[in-house]
């Protein structure tokens, strides 16, 4: 049966996305990109909707279609047929009907995003890094099972190996929305490699994901940074060692949102071109002010769903890695599951999938309330 309230909320969505499909092919708008950004990221949205609408509408059309059959039809076979059609539009239907809803709620709009993601080693000293360096190949290996580029933009390494910190610059279609789930801290339950007796220990890092500013998107005087430059260490050869590619840029900014000014200093060293470390140290820049100045809204959000899977907290411990037991649990959502080999080898892919099913069955209770 046709569900009218949703039909009516539907009206206008196949006009709207037709009006859009033509202005981004405007050249008036495509000269003006944040425009035409805009109305590119509306179209991908309005795409999945039109064509959950016009599959909706199929199936009503079908169900009323046999639903006319057996009120007319006297054959046997034609009645046999018209309710195997009816109950596979009635099987269908609740479904694309939970589909459209969820499309409705309006999108995440850092969801489609590239983004950066930073891992430091937490409380366990050399064996912490240790576990950062395992998770941070643990993403990079998942990124690029996806498709996705990823860059080491900047990395301080411990001291037994591992990371201290490292940062990631990673690009492609939705990387945000996927990977936004892993803020947190993450928690390892192991025996360190430099434990003489066999004892397990516990350590942690902390991973923070944060949506990659447009250019547009932040206001910065760039007249107002102070650049130096530095030799680049580690291997390389000649040109690290006596070029002076790595940047270290300096500003001022003050946070809208306590009134606060305070320095922001960044590093970058991931290539041995120094132009293009000054443009990434330049988006980096961007995407801490952009994090610092979204996060009341961020907080907003969590508090409004008060969300298990999403909150924004990134103190919050979020998952454990038990070598002993070869297992991963999430607390969010009490997800279990003993493939830990796999996991850290980078097929996390069913926990992310599992946090954004909790996170959309959360947004669809929240719209129906």
């Amino acid at each position: 049966m046709a569900d009218n309230k949703l039909l009516q909320q539907l009206e206008g969505i196949e006009s709207r996305f037709r009006e859009v499909a033509t202005l981004i092919t405007d050249p008036a708008v495509i000269a003006d990109m944040q425009r035409y950004v805009r109305l590119t990221k509306e179209y991908k949205e309005l795409e999945r909707l039109t064509e959950a609408t016009r599959r909706y509408r199929t199936l009503l059309d079908r169900a009323d279609e046999a639903r006319a059959i057996l009120a007319d039809e006297s054959d046997p076979e034609m009645r046999q047929m018209a309710q195997e059609q009816l109950d596979s539009a009635n099987e269908a239907l609740p479904g694309t009907e939970d589909e459209i809803r969820l499309l409705l709620i309006p999108a995440d709009p850092e969801d489609s995003k590239n983004a950066i993601l930073e891992i430091r080693g937490g409380t366990g000293g050399d064996e912490a890094a240790l576990f950062a360096g395992d998770l941070c190949k643990m993403y990079i290996r998942f990124c690029e099972s996806r498709g996705w580029n990823v860059a080491v933009t900047s990395a301080s390494e411990g001291a037994a190996g591992g990371f201290k910190e490292v940062v990631l610059a990673i690009s492609g279609d939705g990387v945000y929305g996927v990977l936004k789930y892993e803020s947190g801290v993450h928690r390892v339950q192991r025996v360190p490699a430099t434990e003489t007796q066999g004892r397990v220990h516990t350590s942690a890092a902390t991973v923070a994901v944060l949506p990659e500013a447009e250019p547009f998107d932040v206001q910065i005087n760039e007249g107002e940074i102070k650049w130096d430059t530095f030799r680049s260490g580690g291997a390389g050869g000649q040109n690290v060692n006596k070029v002076e590619s790595g940047v270290r840029l300096r500003y001022m900014w003050r946070n809208p949102n306590t009134g606060v000014s305070e320095e922001i200093l960044i590093e970058c060293t991931e290539t041995r071109d120094q132009p293009k470390n000054k443009e990434r140290a330049l988006s980096r820049l961007r995407t801490f002010i952009y994090d610092k100045e979204h996060q009341k809204y961020v907080d907003d959000i969590a508090s409004r769903r008060k969300t298990m899977v999403s909150t924004g907290d990134r103190s919050a411990k979020i998952r454990t890695y038990n070598y002993p037991q070869g297992r991963i649990t999430d607390h969010r959502i009490n997800f279990t599951a003993y493939n830990l080999a796999a996991f850290v080898d980078g097929d996390i892919q069913e926990l992310l999938d599992a946090l954004a099913v909790a996170e959309n069955a959360e947004k669809l209770k929240a719209a129906q309330l």
